[in-house]
């Protein structure tokens, strides 16, 4: 089967999007394209970047991957304007230890950045490797 370039899915409210996240792109990756372990970091970034926009930020949600060789770009949009992560506007509290998210996805290479769209923020990560 051939890579999917691009994919844009809008997101469900709650903790079924992490994981509709997760089995979508892991189905758009391509061996020939993205390697196993990268296929596995971007699957990790993924899940963390939508499941912070879930418990920090209202909705609707939404997440757009673009893979090309060498390069994936992983971009996660929600409603809420603020660019502080602090999820008050959307009345959630974490329950237990948190707060690591953003440094697992750092951690495995990204860079990270945060961007306004429309009523919302995008919160957009970067992941390159050697492709051969």
């Amino acid at each position: 089967s051939r890579c999917t370039p691009t994919l844009h899915l809008p997101l469900p409210p709650g903790a079924q999007a992490s994981r509709r996240a997760r089995q979508n792109v892991a189905r758009m990756l391509e061996p020939a394209v993205c390697p196993g372990a990268v296929a596995e970091d971007l699957v990790l970034i993924v899940s963390e970047l939508v499941t912070n926009a879930v418990l920090h930020a209202k909705g609707p949600y939404a997440l757009t991957v673009s893979l090309e060789p060498g390069r994936a770009g992983v971009a996660v949009s929600d409603g809420s304007p603020g660019m502080s992560g602090r999820g008050s506007e959307c009345g959630r509290r974490r329950i237990g230890p948190g707060g690591r998210g953003l440094k697992i996805v750092r951690a495995l290479g990204a860079d990270l950045f945060v961007s306004r769209s429309g009523s919302g923020k995008q919160v957009i990560a970067v992941l390159t490797w050697q492709s051969g």
